[in-house]
This record gives C-alpha cells, sequence and structure tokens, in this order.
C-alpha cells in the first residue's frame, strides 16, 4: 500500500521550491518551480518525453509508466539542480466525476475556521454524500451562517450553524492508486493531487473570465476533460475518453499508414475543417508493412480532413452533451478556451465555435514565469496549472492524509479527529 505525501497535513498555500507532474497519455511532463509567493512562480526546471504505459489516461504498464516518469523527473532535476522530494500530480484515469453536495454543522467557539470547515466534509463522508470514489478536491462554492446567504468566506466571523455548499470531485481510487504506485517506485511521494482540466483552468483563464462563466477545455491524447468557473471558482469537471491519439489511430486506420506516419500527418497536413484546396494538395502515405519508397501512395488532403474532422466533432458533441445534462451550461456562459495538445491542431477552434456555438480562445500558461517558447503553449498548461493550485488556493478544504488514503484505519481516524478538534 502506498501513502501519499508525508503524515503531516499541509493547510495553505505552499512557498519555496515545488514540482509538477503531469502524466498523460502521450507525454510525461515535469516542471520544478520556486515560488516566493502567489504572483512570483519560476520555472527552474523542465523535463518531458514521450510518454509509455498509459492509454486513455490510465496506467496500463507500470514498468513503463514508471520509467517515463522518471526520466521526465530525472531531466528536470538536472536542470534545475536540486532533488525532487515530493509532486503535485494530475489526474485524469479514473474518470474524475463531480457533484455538489451540502452540509449543515455547528460552529466551534462561535468563531468559523478552519476546523469547521473540515467538520463540514466529515459529515458530508459521514453522510455518503461523496459517493464511493476516491476524494480529489473539496471546493467550497457557497455559504451560509446562521441563515444568511451569500457568504463569500466566512472564516473569522461569528455565528452558531455553518452551512457549505461543497464541489466534490471523486475518480475511481485503482487508477489512482496505479498512478501513484508507479510515482512511490521512483522515490517520490504525492503532495496532492488535481483534475486536469482544474489545473489547466488555472493556468489559461483570466480572472473575468472565472467571475462570469467559463468553459475549460484540456485536450489530451487519451482524454478529454473539462471544467466549468464560474463566481471566481471550478463549480463542474468532467471527463471523456477521447482525444488526440483517437484522430491519430483514425487515420492510421483509414489510410492504412503506421502510426508514427499518421502522427506526423496529422501534424504536418491536419485540418478539423475542409476547404476547396484539400482536392489538389497531394500527401504522400507509407503503407503498412511497406519498406520500398517506391510504394508510397498519394491520397488528396480531402480524405485525411474527411478523417479528422468527424473524430473532433464527436469530442465537442459529447463535452457539449454532458454540459447539458449537467446543468451548468447556463453558468458556463458563452466562452469556451481550449488548452492541451490536440486543441493546436489548426481549425480545431473554429470548429469548436461551430458545434458549442460559443466564443472560443486558445489558451496558454499564465502566471508563471522561466517558460520558453517550446514549453509556453497549450501543451504544458496543465502543468503550469498545478504549480498555480499548490500555490494559490486559498478557499479548497485540504484533502489530508486520512482522506486521500486507500482503507483508512483506526489510527488514520484519530489522527484527523485530533487534527480537527486540538
Amino acid at each position: 500500500m502506498t501513502t501519499r505525501g508525508s503524515s503531516k497535513v499541509r493547510i495553505g498555500p505552499r512557498r519555496g521550491l515545488l514540482a509538477a507532474l503531469d502524466v498523460g497519455s502521450s507525454k510525461a511532463c515535469c516542471f520544478v518551480a520556486r515560488a516566493d509567493d502567489a504572483d512570483h512562480i519560476r520555472i527552474v526546471g523542465i523535463g518531458h518525453q514521450v510518454s509509455q504505459g498509459v492509454r486513455g489516461g490510465a496506467i496500463v504498464d507500470m514498468e513503463a509508466a514508471a520509467a517515463a516518469i522518471g526520466n521526465a523527473v530525472h531531466s528536470a532535476e538536472q536542470m534545475c539542480g536540486e532533488t525532487i522530494r515530493s509532486v503535485i500530480v494530475n489526474v485524469t484515469g479514473g474518470q474524475p466525476t463531480s457533484r455538489t453536495v451540502s452540509a449543515d454543522v455547528g460552529v466551534l467557539n462561535n468563531e468559523v475556521g478552519d476546523a469547521d470547515l473540515r467538520r463540514a466534509l466529515a459529515s458530508c463522508r459521514a453522510q455518503n454524500k461523496l459517493g464511493q470514489g476516491e476524494l480529489i478536491h473539496a471546493i467550497p462554492v457557497g455559504y451560509t451562517l446562521d441563515g444568511s446567504n451569500g457568504i463569500r468566506d466566512p472564516r473569522g466571523m461569528f455565528g452558531e450553524r455553518l452551512g457549505v455548499a461543497l464541489h466534490v470531485v471523486t475518480a475511481d481510487p485503482i487508477p489512482v492508486r496505479n498512478l501513484t504506485t508507479c510515482i512511490a517506485r521512483n522515490h517520490l511521494s504525492v503532495e496532492s493531487i488535481v483534475a486536469s482540466s482544474y489545473a489547466a483552468g488555472l493556468a489559461c483563464l483570466v480572472e473575468d473570465e472565472m467571475a462570469l462563466g467559463v468553459t475549460c477545455i484540456e485536450m489530451g491524447g487519451g482524454t478529454t476533460s473539462f471544467s466549468v468557473f464560474f463566481d471566481g471558482q471550478v463549480v463542474f469537471t468532467d471527463c471523456i475518453a477521447v482525444g488526440g491519439s483517437h484522430v491519430t489511430n483514425d487515420i492510421a486506420r483509414g489510410l492504412n499508414t503506421p502510426l508514427v506516419h499518421a502522427e506526423r500527418m496529422k501534424i504536418l497536413h491536419g485540418h478539423a475543417i475542409a476547404s476547396g484546396a484539400d482536392e489538389r494538395e497531394l500527401i504522400d502515405v507509407p503503407q503498412v508493412g511497406e519498406e520500398d519508397r517506391g510504394q508510397i501512395s498519394q491520397v488528396p488532403k480531402s480524405l485525411l480532413v474527411g478523417i479528422v474532422q468527424p473524430r473532433i466533432e464527436e469530442i465537442f458533441e459529447l463535452v457539449r452533451t454532458r454540459l447539458e445534462e449537467s446543468g451548468f451550461a447556463k453558468l458556463a456562459g458563452r466562452r469556451v478556451v481550449l488548452s492541451g495538445g490536440a486543441s493546436q491542431l489548426p481549425g480545431v477552434r473554429e470548429l469548436a465555435q461551430l458545434v458549442l456555438d460559443k466564443q472560443v480562445r486558445l489558451g496558454r500558461p499564465l502566471g508563471v514565469s522561466g517558460l520558453g517558447e517550446a514549453t509556453g503553449g497549450p501543451t504544458f498548461t496543465a502543468c503550469a496549472g498545478l504549480l498555480l493550485h499548490a500555490v494559490r488556493q486559498p478557499t479548497e478544504i485540504p484533502v489530508d492524509a486520512s482522506g486521500l488514503s486507500f482503507g483508512g484505519g483506526l489510527w488514520e481516524r484519530v489522527g484527523s479527529w485530533l487534527r480537527e478538534n486540538l
């Protein structure tokens, strides 16, 4: 059994050296940064490589995944000249889902403090409101104090009864445990786990977007995850098991070409929207099993676009359907921000506007310095967001060691009670 982080519970934002680890289906990436305060986060180490042993956001080969993670972390350590002990990691496997739950608890000493917020979370857990999954986030989205509504942060206020509406994100515990085990094999502890689309939103959204309503769509290799932000908080998260690698697979099957060539064609010639010139442009397509260069066939670009476009349309249609079913479509407003490697395919932004009927822009990491041109694009937004989450999480209730562990024994429950009541 692996454990995440140390036995001490960290409450509040991080300072000093911190490391973020983005483990996706297409890449493993590690950012090391120094955080003097919430407004000064400087990247000092970067390591990334092609991911191995991960499919659809879940670990399918423990050895290969652990090796990819180790190589990415080692590269970042060499660049910054520091040794990493713990990481903040994202999660896309395990189908992270969210719900809004509420709790009403008495206020200790008549003054609201962090202990009261943790007791509200414990009350939701005791009443089985959190569901059966692994708890990832518990984010307050609304408070009442003695019946008064509209309170943004009740800490320090006086009252007798505290009501809290919590946005709770959970995931299937098995994929999460597999991920933490791979990280532990590299002698690293997990400081915290963050939903990928939530992290991406923290990195690429501006304050006005978060306040007025926006959807951040993180388009990865094996999954597409998305989060709705409103009134400055994330209020809904979801994930679908379709991403950029599915486009590559479609090209490989449709054109009978090896996967490596399908990926290359997608990057060099792929487009999500057809144009009149596509019929006149020819593309070289090496065939599977043909080693002779003379056997390369040529197809019009329109054939490639005809394979790419339906899959991208499917992704956005699934996102639109999930938003409508969730009831958060109106809160999401008229704004969408795309991030992730698959969002860089030409025409994706325009196609998203047509399918979602919203204003769409491409997001990049904001709020961190030290990123070069190669690592400052949409592909690395989630990794940058993990660092921002560690430094700028003023309202989220810390999910402590007892909340993160698998099973939770007697001594963990005793420790949790002591932390909340002493």
